[in-house]
């Protein structure tokens, strides 16, 4: 996976917005103004994903490519180096899981917008 198709896979969710709120190497995308994903665009392409907590430390042991979240709340947030080491389809699956997390935790009245 290269950075145009995380690009493309995250804008391809529902409600998704693209910015660069912090610098112009941190491409961020968000659901109802919160973001889901977070993507180095400098040096090793990588991507912060929220996360269950549990499932968080389970994927940092299972991957060396998953360390917790750079700049992030370690508990809540993991770093995922796109590095070819990990299936294209589980960093999808991965960023999916985060948009669902922080979609499902937004107000009713924002969700509602998000379904027309």
């Amino acid at each position: 996976m290269n950075i145009e198709e995380l690009r493309e896979y995250c804008l391809s969710l529902a409600g998704t917005s693209e910015s660069f709120p912090f610098d112009d190497v941190t491409l961020v995308f968000k659901v109802g103004g919160k973001m889901f994903a977070l993507v180095s665009l400098d040096g090793d392409l990588a991507v912060n994903l929220k996360c269950d907590p549990d499932v968080a430390l389970e994927l940092r042991e299972q991957y060396p490519a998953v360390v917790p979240g750079y700049h992030m709340n370690k508990k809540n947030w993991n770093t995922v180096y796109v590095d070819g080491s990990i299936p294209d389809s589980r960093i999808r699956q991965w960023i999916y899981n985060s948009y669902s997390l922080v979609r499902s935790s937004l107000p009713k009245k924002t969700k509602d917008l998000l379904n027309d």
